[in-house]
């Protein structure tokens, strides 16, 4: 980028003003873009049109050497802090955007300063909340959905993280066998402690419902919101939800030494909500009659760590239960339960998965993501099979839902023109 310098000698010099940028692993590409044009004024041709939710900054989306970023134009201070932020929950593995970069030093073509640019790495798949209520859902939908924003800010305060701005438009949602994950979109407001306080969890907690209400209320104004959800109700649930799941999580659990079981209960019920217990605190009392114990470290990820170990797939929490669920009826059904796990499992994904998702047609594979195309034919074919009234192929089942249901869904991963068509850069 080029501005006016001083005058030496009587004549007028040119001084080159390059931005600086910060980045672990830096796209060259990046480097293109016009940034000292400021991101409003960006022309369509660099833009790729992706639903966004309601940010208080301009955020634009670009696609460059075939991969998409989402920029966001913010004051220098809080684009580095939110990166640092975002690193931070990235080391942590917490559900949230991965950062790529900030880009300061902007300086336009009149020589003005221009705020600096956050990049984070577009999620697949993902859909802010707005583009989720574009059609009006069902209550027990939207339940899912706060269900999925009360574990994600569960998770983060798990990790020592004060998000200090939850809201609905804050996250981006991705499928999740019928359920949703929940992804951390903006930290600009958020700290990272060694330990949460009680204060800091009941803030994030009431700022949840305020920005909660709000959201709901904006959307029942624009007939997005079925007329059966009221916003004051689920706003005051959030509490319960939050407290229940981090109750099961932290709460210490006292019983007798004859009731040892209930240890294994404990961790059981935590496994069954995808977390995985590090370590667990057991005190007994003086006589040895009682025992206390308290889990001291949940890891989130139980069944799509397994999963990923046996059959290398990464998918989410419910998406993996499921598939796993359907990897021990492969199990029963030929007779393996005693059989290697990792064995039956390579058996299961090359005779299974596999042929599921490849038997979905080119042209349609950008309307859901495998595993969520999976965890839909294995209820397609419970539907068939309640209808016929005999257990109906998977492979059957998988082609009455390729032609009656997915063809009709909406595409939810970016469809990116093919170079020869792409607009120029």
């Amino acid at each position: 980028m080029v501005a006016e310098g001083s005058a030496i000698g009587g004549e007028a010099e040119t001084l080159v003003v390059v931005p600086r940028f910060v980045a672990t692993r830096p796209d060259t590409g990046l480097l293109s873009l016009p940034w000292d044009v400021p991101l409003e004024d960006w022309p369509e041709s660099q833009l790729v049109a992706l639903p966004r939710g309601i940010s208080r900054h301009v955020v634009r989306f670009v696609r460059v050497n075939g991969t998409v970023y989402a920029i966001k134009e913010v004051l220098e201070h809080l684009a580095l802090h939110e990166y640092r932020l975002l690193r931070d929950l990235e080391r942590l593995e917490a559900p949230s955007v991965e950062p790529v970069g900030v880009i300061t030093d902007r300086i336009d073509r009149n020589g003005e300063p221009i705020d600096s640019i956050l990049i984070t790495r577009h999620l697949q798949f993902s859909l802010p909340y707005r583009a989720l209520f574009s059609s009006t859902l069902r209550p027990d939908t939207v339940n899912r959905l706060i269900d999925a924003l009360v574990a994600l800010i569960v998770r983060l305060h798990l990790t020592g993280f004060f998000w200090g701005d939850c809201s609905l438009s804050n996250t981006l949602f991705r499928r999740d066998a019928g359920a949703f994950a929940a992804y951390l979109v903006d930290a600009e407001t958020g700290e990272l402690h060694q330990d949460i306080s009680d204060g800091q969890r009941a803030h994030d907690l009431y700022t949840a419902e305020i920005n909660l209400f709000g959201e709901l209320l904006d959307l029942q104004e624009g007939g997005l919101l079925d007329p059966a959800i009221d916003p004051q109700e689920t706003v005051q649930s959030i509490n319960d939800r939050y407290e229940a799941l981090w109750a099961e999580l932290t709460a210490p659990e006292e019983f007798a030494t004859d009731e040892m079981h209930r240890l294994d209960s404990r961790i059981r019920r935590l496994n069954d909500l995808g977390f995985d217990v590090a370590e667990i605190d057991i005190i007994t009392d003086w006589d040895g009659s009682q025992v206390r114990i308290q889990p001291k470290v949940v890891d989130a990820g139980h069944h799509s760590r397994r999963l990923l170990r046996l059959t290398g797939l990464d998918v989410e929490e419910n998406q993996a239960r499921r598939l796993l669920n359907d990897l021990d009826s492969f199990a029963a059904s030929t007779d393996q339960q005693n059989e290697d796990e990792e064995i039956v499992a390579h058996q299961w994904l090359t005779e299974v998965f596999e042929p599921v998702v490849r038997s979905v047609p080119r042209d349609l594979s950008r309307k859901l993501e495998p595993a969520e195309v999976f965890h839909e034919v294995l209820e397609h074919r419970w539907f068939l099979s309640e209808e016929a009234g005999h257990e109906v192929d998977t492979m059957e089942a998988a082609r009455s839902y390729v032609d009656d249901v997915l063809r009709a869904k909406p595409d939810e991963k970016l469809a990116l023109p093919t170079p020869a068509l792409a607009e120029p850069e």
